[in-house]
């Protein structure tokens, strides 16, 4: 899990990744919790979401928002970081090139930058988003929502309520040509406390119908 740096908007971004395995291995980014709130790479759930997705072959990389760690900046409100995102995924390609799929994954904060990503990137395929923060961000920049993917909430938690992340699952169903799965993890509160194994168990076989040769959804 080799250290990097790579220049950012900002300055240098400090990050984490795991390189691909294998030619057009595909790509994976995970995105850390909210950076005024304690959030940075090194987040439990964004370690485990990155664990995941090395343990599946893909080229993974984490990273520190802006002013975070040893990433320079400060805290843009959420501007900056998607700048910060874009960066990084540019990073990672420049890297790897010849990936053949990309993913976005990010618990929280990190579930709105990732999902304002997929809508600049069309060549991100699938994305999980953990606890997406619906009842504090505006999400209605997904018209339409490029990809399909996965949504996981807890129904304890105390940050995020339930019925607003309900709300952006219905709208996005809505859509044609895309696929949104929603689990609820009874009893969760916002940080998954002592439900990390469900949370992951519902990412793990979410992702095992995904990358299924015989997937139904593409």
């Amino acid at each position: 899990m080799p250290d990097v740096i790579f220049t950012g908007p900002e300055g240098r971004l400090e990050g984490r990744f795991s390189p691909p395995p294998r030619p057009r291995a595909p790509v994976a980014m995970i995105l850390h919790p909210h950076p005024q709130g304690g959030g940075t790479m090194n987040d439990r759930i964004t370690q485990a979401l990155y664990k995941t997705f090395v343990k599946r072959g893909f080229a993974v990389l984490r990273f520190n928002f802006r002013g975070v760690g040893r990433s320079q900046g400060t805290f843009d409100n959420g501007i900056g970081e998607l700048s910060d995102a874009a960066a990084a995924l540019d990073w990672v390609q420049s890297f790897h090139p010849e990936a053949q799929t990309t993913w976005i994954a990010g618990f929280s904060f990190g579930a709105w930058i990732g999902m304002q990503l997929l809508m600049r990137r069309p060549e991100i395929r699938g994305f999980i988003s953990v606890a997406p923060p619906a009842n504090m961000y505006d999400f209605s920049f997904l018209a339409p929502c490029p990809s399909s993917g996965i949504i996981v909430q807890g129904t304890g938690d105390e940050v995020v309520t339930a019925s607003a992340v309900q709300k952006l699952v219905d709208k996005l169903r809505t859509q044609k040509g895309i696929t949104i799965h929603h689990d609820e993890i009874r009893g969760a509160n916002h940080f998954f406390e002592h439900e990390l194994d469900q949370l992951m168990k519902s990412v793990d076989n979410y992702l095992d119908m995904r990358l299924s040769p015989d997937s139904p959804i593409r």
